[in-house]
């Protein structure tokens, strides 16, 4: 299956009998590293330095500093 680069717009082909829930999938033309979240349906979510990026803006370090 092909999904497209959120960074780049470039198409990724995902083989989704090859990956499994929590491995990594890399764009070859900018490198965005990306979580597969699911497999059926295929929905992967972009890794930034401090973890994932998502709707919180929060870094990942920084909410475990509050505890």
């Amino acid at each position: 299956m092909a999904v497209v680069c959120p960074e780049c717009d470039n198409p990724i082909t995902v083989d989704t009998e090859e990956v499994e829930e929590g491995e990594t999938v890399l764009c070859d033309e900018c490198g965005l590293e990306m979580e597969v979240v699911s497999v059926d349906p295929l929905e992967l979510a972009p890794v930034d330095v401090a973890g994932y990026d998502d709707e919180d803006d929060t870094p990942a370090a920084a909410e475990e500093d509050e505890e």
